[in-house]
């Protein structure tokens, strides 16, 4: 980490040494762990509008993006395979290019006020094939491409990490005008901003007009 400096005395560089700081895992912990979506995933990916999607390069970069659209989305094909369409975005393109470079892809499905959460990892590839892209229109519009992934491992994450956040308590919910809108973040940390509030508005406006024009 650039200019950080760690003790190296207090590094822990193996799997021995990790686990000698925690107590072993419970075997129901080693037990959740399927290689196929059972009836309980199925009905959790069902009813998920959201997920997270992880991927690496062929260099082991690691990116994860997020995905969402109405209940239901990620299509379960058989009890193995799942596909998710990709809807318009800033076509950087980073996960779908990541993945023509490897396979491996790590999934996590959230439900709105559900504490805890699906995990599924697989290999996935990249397909337009026709009736499955018409089979996830939305609004009378066809995704261009759908990641289908071919599921290696299922299990549910417990509630903890979600009731540490309290990320659905509304006593919780944190005012968004309390930091800059996603365009002044953006041009402060690269070109500069403007420093018309006008001008500065208009970009906003812009952007939530596309929004709604480029949504699907």
């Amino acid at each position: 980490m650039d200019g950080v400096n760690l003790n190296p005395e207090f590094s822990v560089t193996n799997e021995e040494a990790l686990r000698a700081l925690f107590e072993a895992t419970h075997d129901l912990a080693i037990q959740k762990h399927q290689t196929a979506l059972g009836r309980h995933a199925q009905e959790f990916i069902r009813r998920s509008p959201f997920l997270c999607i992880g991927t690496q390069d062929r260099n082991g970069k690691a990116d994860v993006s997020p995905r969402g659209d109405p209940r239901g989305f990620v299509r379960i094909l058989d009890e193995r395979t799942l596909a998710i369409p990709d809807r318009p975005g800033n076509n950087r393109l980073d996960s779908l290019v990541n993945i023509l470079a490897n396979p491996s892809v790590g999934l996590m499905f959230v439900i709105p006020g559900f504490d805890d959460t699906l995990r599924v990892n697989g290999h996935a590839t990249l397909t337009t094939d026709p009736d499955l892209l018409d089979s996830m229109s939305v609004n009378g519009r066809t995704p261009k491409i759908a990641i289908v992934v071919e599921v290696k491992g299922v299990f549910m994450h417990c509630a903890k990490a979600f009731r540490r956040s309290r990320l659905w308590d509304p006593e919780h919910f944190q005012d968004r005008a309390e930091m800059p809108s996603l365009i002044k973040i953006i041009l402060d940390e690269t070109t500069g901003a403007p420093l018309a509030e006008e001008e500065m508005r208009k970009r906003d406006d812009d952007l939530e007009k596309d929004y709604q024009a480029t949504l699907y």
